[in-house]
């Protein structure tokens, strides 16, 4: 059966929504599509061996659970399901209830019965039956052909994709959340597998992972390309998803190819892993979780993880900000890497553009930077177009890591300029305007190969990422004068006025003593003839009132001596700034070279040092990609500004005369 005839399957299917129209929601459409489609595929494959699984289902009955499953899927033709009901949807009659339909869908396998109750199937088979559509819709499934001998389980799954897309596209408000446009899927994919053909050799298991599995497309596509370039390798699937629904769809996509379902979970990936343990490192990962989504839910969790665990965890480099946690997703992929002596893993994320800049030195997420850049797991970051997802329009790239890189790549990244490789489409599906076609994927991939400097591609060494942020202080510089407005100032300072009324009024008349004239530009003097006036008067101030005291009475002046304390000079907090000096270099040099010729009495505050090497400076990690592939566009020149500013004012002097006219 060709793809065109999928096609027409498939659309004949979605056709049946025609029923539902007025009683249900157009976003509701899958939920019932979906399920019926899967009931009506299985029930088509189980025909032939239907009657001895009855048979044997009456036989067996009285056993456990799972011996009683072993057994009868035994008897279906060692299946990963089987139904142990002698009704079909064929046999259903309108003389039959709702409940009939949900004992047939309840006799299904564990793993099958769980993906109705996900569905919420029999929510939707009594919405259908009070809406009095429940017999038409049975027989409209019941009288399309699914069979095996019609469809194999390849066009199966591609007629179920294309239902998927469908129900995706018909609830697109929330689509991009569960659904990833196939373009985006197909190129990243081709980016993660293309060039591992000592892993796709014959006989080979290969194992594949998404912990954001929505739907099932990246595992659905991995299969079909490792199946489509390679032969006799066995694919396993492995996924894990939050949202019941997306799961549902994806066991039973899976299902319906013939696939094992065992390792495909339902929980949170990140407070919840639930494959865990060595045997589960796969070959290819591949992943695009939700973007900028906060973790707030699961802080606890992952919080203790990484403070118990550390690097015996998943997040021992660090954690981001709350409000995004698109990099736990990638240290959660890292963490699953096979060890390279075993042929290692690549990954393929997809991650907005935040994590590729945000935070500064020291900070989680430049943390988590540094670590994938000094462990040279980072090969390629490729930059896709705008508008490309069904639920935003932003920036976003694919992250190409690996544990296992060729020699050529190691100690590099290399940045590829993909935003320019698209095409426009006719209709826009949500905030999807653009895609990908086949021939620039093809580029793409070519571009990424090469692993050639061009405009398009750049090379860097992982160094290039990396700066050391020192710290620069200045001398604190302050005049002193005892004048009245000064005086006035001290008063109002909150520790001060937290004195009684008496030692208030102490105070005010020993500082209204002393000589209000002379501006005092040295403070050890001015401490001491402030001392001796204080004695006089018998003020005895506490540390915080001091502190007050001198707040009030002194102004920054950069003419002013500067002020010391046990010999060294004080900082100015207000004039603290801070420096990034790229990795390699010496601090001291690039000091010397750059700030001291602007402010001589400047220097690097030595006590901020990196946690990890203890150097002076703290060690930072960003990714400015943009910043490699912008190109200057110089200014129009002022004749052509001026030309055209003057024609204008002339085309609105003209509009005026013609109308006063």
């Amino acid at each position: 059966m060709n793809t065109e005839n999928h096609s027409q399957t498939a659309a004949f299917l979605w056709s049946i929504a025609d029923l539902l129209r007025g009683d249900f929601k157009q976003s509701q459409y899958g939920r019932i599509i979906l399920p019926f489609t899967l009931l009506r595929r299985m029930e088509c494959v189980l025909e032939p061996t239907k009657d001895k699984v009855v048979q044997q289902a009456t036989v067996h009955q009285r056993k456990p659970d799972h011996v009683r499953e072993m057994l009868l899927r035994r008897a279906a033709g060692d299946l990963q399901f089987f139904n142990a009901s002698p009704l079909t949807l064929g046999t259903l009659s309108d003389t039959q209830t709702a409940a009939d339909l949900m004992s047939y869908a309840q006799s299904f396998s564990t793993d099958a019965c769980e993906i109705f109750e996900h569905f919420e199937f029999e929510n939707f088979v009594q919405q259908l039956s009070s809406a009095n559509l429940l017999y038409q819709v049975v027989q409209r499934f019941a009288a399309t052909d699914l069979s095996p001998a019609r469809i194999s389980n390849f066009g199966m799954g591609i007629i179920f994709e294309e239902l998927i897309r469908r129900f995706a596209e018909s609830s697109n408000e929330t689509a991009g959340e569960h659904f990833t446009p196939r373009d985006i899927v197909h190129l990243t994919t081709s980016l993660v597998i293309t060039g591992q053909d000592d892993k796709l050799a014959p006989n080979r298991i290969v194992t594949i992972y998404d912990p954001t599995a929505g739907t099932g497309g990246f595992l659905s596509e991995g299969d079909e390309y490792i199946q489509s370039i390679s032969e006799k390798v066995s694919v396993s699937l492995h996924g894990q998803e939050l949202n019941p629904e997306s799961y549902a769809i994806c066991k039973a996509d899976m299902l319906i190819k013939g696939q094992d379902v065992t390792n495909i979970k339902l929980g949170n990936t990140l407070s919840n892993d639930q494959l865990t343990g060595p045997e589960h490192r796969f070959d290819f990962m591949l992943s695009n979780p939700p973007f900028g989504v906060e973790w707030k839910k699961v802080q606890k969790q992952i919080t203790d993880e990484h403070k118990h665990k550390g690097f015996d965890g998943r997040f021992g480099p660090g954690l981001p900000r709350v409000s995004d946690g698109s990099l736990l997703f990638l240290l959660h992929l890292v963490s699953k890497m096979r060890d390279p002596r075993d042929g290692g893993s690549r990954i393929g994320i997809i991650l907005n553009g935040s994590p590729l800049f945000t935070g500064g030195a020291g900070s989680g997420e430049s943390e988590i930077r540094r670590y994938l850049l000094q462990h040279d797991l980072i090969e390629a970051i490729i930059a896709l177009p705008t508008d490309m997802f069904y639920n935003t329009g932003i920036a976003t790239y694919v992250w190409l890591l690996s544990n296992h890189k060729p020699a050529e790549r190691r100690g590099k990244v290399q940045l590829i300029d993909g935003s320019q490789h698209f095409t426009k489409m006719r209709k826009s599906l949500g905030s999807k305007r653009q895609y990908v076609t086949a021939e620039q994927i093809s580029g793409l991939v070519r571009l990424y190969g090469a692993f050639e400097e061009t405009p398009q591609s750049k090379i860097f060494p992982i160094d290039a990422f990396g700066y050391r942020r020192i710290t620069v202080e200045r001398p604190l510089r302050l005049n002193f004068q005892a004048s009245a407005a000064r005086i006035d100032n001290v008063l109002r300072e909150k520790a001060i006025q937290k004195l009684d009324d008496t030692a208030r009024q102490q105070l005010a008349d020993a500082l209204g003593a002393m000589d209000p004239s002379p501006l005092h530009r040295n403070r050890e003097q001015f401490a001491k003839l402030l001392k001796k006036t204080l004695a006089a008067h018998g003020v005895s101030l506490s540390t915080p009132e001091q502190k007050a005291l001198w707040n009030g009475l002194g102004e920054r002046d950069p003419e002013a001596d500067i002020c010391t304390t046990k010999g060294k000079p004080e900082p100015d907090t207000s004039l603290r700034d801070n420096e990034n000096v790229p990795l390699g270099e010496s601090v001291y040099d690039y000091f010397q070279r750059e700030v001291i010729p602007h402010v001589p009495d400047a220097w690097i505050n030595e006590s901020k040092r990196d946690a990890l090497d203890g150097e002076v400076g703290i060690v930072g990690f960003e990714i400015p990609f943009n910043r490699h592939f912008y190109v200057f566009q110089p200014p129009r020149p002022l004749e052509a500004i001026d030309r055209d500013l003057k024609a204008c004012t002339d085309r609105i002097k003209q509009m005026i005369e013609e109308l006063s006219a």
